[in-house]
């Protein structure tokens, strides 16, 4: 290379678009000062085609690039990383025979997964304490880089950061970060100095799996978050304490709806008649939903020969994560994804151009054999559902599909009273498909969102290697955003299977075919949903809606007679028939949740009225039952969020 091509400048483009030139060789730290000096003085780390690096990070030709100051979202990310990192140092002080393997930040914190040392909850305080020492003395966190054959002397006596550098140190020189003469392998970004780390506290002791694979070594994980101000760090205690009140295992175990027993095998939930029957009002919702736009379901098999999987792809991708059986010497798997066998329903006519668009659903249930560390709860299990829809269309027809299906995520999104935040993922460096397909489907996308006015991110090169889409996120009531509905679309399966239509051209042609879900899996918006409404459930889908409490044995029978009523309307309802005073059943009927209760007592019955009471302890007298029964009604057809009665005429 001559010297006029080694220095020549290279091209980056910033966040608004516009592009700057570069010395070849520049870092992150550099763009940030031809920016301007302040805030190349103000840059903490930086971010290359989205991906947090250094600030002394290299960037290359065409390099997206945003700078992170200590204003930026992505500041918390990188204080956490060094809280780790203080965690650490506080941990080897305390106990030198610790060993270290890796400790990255948490979308809540960071962790730490140790070896050669026993911890528990008792000595979290002590660990605390050092690390409050090691902040207040406010050291330099300087990055220091040696060869990677140093690195190596550096970790003769630890396995795991010796793999590390073996498997995961491309370059021969590696880098450092130190502080106080304490030193850790690591990539960084991190903070200037400790006492950048307003406050940190340390959560939890856990087991976990070196690298999250169950063969591999059982390590200790310890779980801490960390904020710029003591402020900050009580304001997050507070919301953690009210999600672990929301838990949807406590919840769950509260309300009867589900149970994951070891015997059944880890990640295998069992769904209880409570939980089957929200379970069974959304799935109505999701179908009711598709009908109305225009698809019809079927239904896939769980297991398929893995010639299918080969075929679409999915056994050279998934096959650590599939279930493989072998029946009569021929190897099956179990569903890990609904779409091959859509693919293949599709497969079997011929169709022409006026045909299409072909939308198909299915409430199909597959399963990934996700490692068992992962596993929490309903939110990652092995066995879950997906309220799936494929649509085989016309290229000129994208933009009119994905405007139906963003209506219909968005109607789940207001009848739940669900706030999202949604994302543009767009071509990743390994994708298939001409230059022209992609800027097309992204160009559509963009569109789509940009005419309906809704805000956006942009992921650059998030997009799946079959095609860009479209992410939603589902924001619960503590503000915490939870995977959910997706819209893709894939011009890689059509050319595996070999997909065809007739054009107006008498010439076959591919479809392209969209990925759609209203929910994602049903598994995980169940528990969004239990977090979200804290147990407390709206009418339409709670277990049970009604509950009638007799004052007495003597209002038994009318008591029975107006869950007739009620159950005729088509309500579940149960009588509290215990021989239990009144408040004791009020009290019962509030913890179980209950959007209503009625009460009847010998002035009720000679009326043949009831009294009602919500759930939010509002209570009214002398109400006629059929005027009860069509609110009922009306509040469970228009799927109102919350059941209240004593404001309704």
């Amino acid at each position: 290379m001559s010297e006029t091509d080694a220095q020549a400048d290279v091209t980056v483009v910033l966040p608004d678009g516009s592009e700057l030139d570069v010395p070849a060789g520049a870092t992150v730290e550099d763009v940030a000062f031809e920016i301007g000096p302040g805030l190349g003085r103000d840059t903490v780390a930086g971010k290359i085609d989205g991906e947090l690096v250094e600030k002394h990070a290299e960037v290359h030709d065409g390099a997206r690039i945003e700078i992170v100051t200590d204003q930026s979202d992505e500041y918390l990310t990188v204080l956490r990383h060094s809280a780790a990192h203080v965690f650490a140092q506080a941990l080897q002080r305390l106990h030198p025979e610790a060993t270290l393997t890796i400790g990255p930040p948490t979308d809540e914190g960071f962790y730490y997964d140790v070896t050669d040392v026993d911890l528990d909850e008792d000595d979290l305080d002590a660990i605390e304490d050092e690390m409050e020492a090691i902040i207040e003395a406010d050291y330099d966190i300087e990055r220091e880089v040696r060869s990677r054959e140093e690195a190596k002397e550096v970790y003769a006596d630890n396995e795991y950061k010796l793999q590390i550098l073996e498997e995961e140190a491309d370059d021969e020189e590696v880098t450092f970060y130190v502080q106080d003469g304490w030193r850790d392998l690591c990539q960084g970004p991190h903070v200037e100095s400790t006492g950048e780390i307003g406050a940190a506290t340390l959560l939890e002791v856990s087991a976990a799996y070196w690298r999250g694979d169950e063969d591999n070594d059982t390590l200790t994980r310890v779980y801490g978050t960390a904020f710029a101000s003591e402020s900050d760090l009580e304001e997050h205690l507070e919301l953690r304490e009210e999600a672990l009140e929301r838990d949807h295992r406590k919840i769950g175990q509260e309300m009867n709806l589900f149970s994951i027993p070891t015997v059944t095998g880890p990640g295998l939930p069992l769904y209880h008649p409570p939980g089957k029957t929200v379970l069974r009002e959304l799935s109505d919702f999701a179908n009711e939903l598709n009908r109305e736009h225009g698809y019809e379901e079927v239904e896939t098999p769980h297991v398929f020969r893995t010639e299918l999987w080969k075929k679409s792809g999915h056994y050279e991708n998934y096959k650590d994560d599939m279930f493989l059986l072998d029946v009569n010497d021929e190897e099956y798997g179990l569903k890990p994804m609904n779409c091959p066998g859509h693919a293949t329903i599709f497969d079997q006519q011929s169709w022409s151009y006026r045909d299409l668009p072909q939308r198909y659903f299915e409430n199909g249930k597959v399963y990934r054999k996700e490692q068992r560390g992962e596993l929490s709860g309903l939110s990652r299990v092995w066995s879950f559902t997906i309220d799936d829809g494929h649509l085989f269309v016309r290229p000129d027809q994208i933009r009119q599909e994905i405007e139906s299906v963003i209506e219909m995520i968005f109607e789940v999104v207001e009848t739940l009273d669900l706030d999202v935040e949604v994302a543009l993922a767009t071509r990743p460096d390994k994708s298939v498909g001409s230059d022209e397909i992609w800027e097309s489907a992204e160009e559509q996308l963009r569109d789509v969102l940009e005419s309906g006015g809704y805000d956006y991110d942009v992921e650059p090169g998030d997009g799946a290697f079959y095609g860009p889409k479209i992410d939603f996120g589902f924001e619960d009531a503590l503000g915490r955003v939870w995977d959910g509905p997706t819209v893709q679309l894939d011009f890689n399966m059509p050319d595996r299977f070999d997909l065809t239509y007739t054009g107006e051209d008498n010439e076959d042609h591919q479809p392209v075919m969209i990925h759609r879900a209203l929910y994602g899996s049903y598994e995980r918006f169940f528990m969004v949903l239990i977090e979200h409404f804290d147990g407390d459930f709206p009418l339409w889908l709670a277990p049970e809606q009604v509950r009638i409490l007799p004052v007495s044995d003597e209002t038994l029978g009318y008591a029975h007679r107006v869950k007739n009523e009620l159950e005729d309307a088509g309500f579940r309802v149960e009588v509290e028939d215990r021989d239990w005073t009144v408040g004791r059943k009020i009290r019962a009927g509030h913890d179980d949740r209950l959007p209503y209760m009625v009460i009847v007592g010998d002035d009720e019955q000679e009326a043949g009225t009831v009294s009602v009471r919500d759930r939010f302890e509002n209570q009214r007298g002398d109400v006629d039952l059929d005027a009860f029964v069509d609110h009922l009604v009306a509040e469970r057809d228009e799927k109102r969020t919350e059941p209240r009665f004593v404001d309704a005429e």
